[in-house]
């Protein structure tokens, strides 16, 4: 008796790794074997960079705050520890987005906390 394979789902696996790599340079983008390991190695960056963006942009927040902080006479840590204090719970992406693109509400709530 002849073996059995489901050649229609084999296929179908192969096709949506292989669309998966379609922009990738030189055999990665065609070869069977290639590109089942390039997908693989980009889906673990992918998972991987998807928790460092976070890192990054927190990063980012905190050096636009501190750089706003700093034209007011306050220090980052300063400047955080007295909104603390003052019961004013503002996350840091909406602290970066004001000191960007309203300093003048910024500099309001810099002279609150001072």
């Amino acid at each position: 008796m002849p073996r059995s394979v489901n050649h229609a789902a084999s296929k179908a696996r192969r096709k949506k790794i292989l669309q998966r790599v379609k922009g990738q340079f030189g055999r990665r983008k065609n070869v069977w074997t290639v590109a089942k390991n390039a997908d693989e190695k980009g889906l673990l960056y992918a998972y991987r960079d998807r928790k460092t963006k976070k890192r990054n942009f927190r990063a980012l927040w905190i050096q636009r705050i501190n750089a706003a902080a700093r034209l007011h006479g306050l220090s980052y840590s300063a400047f955080m520890g007295k909104l603390t204090a003052s019961n004013i719970d503002i996350d840091r992406k909406v602290l970066a987005d004001l000191a960007m693109n309203q300093p003048d509400a910024f500099r309001e709530l810099v002279e609150k906390v001072k």
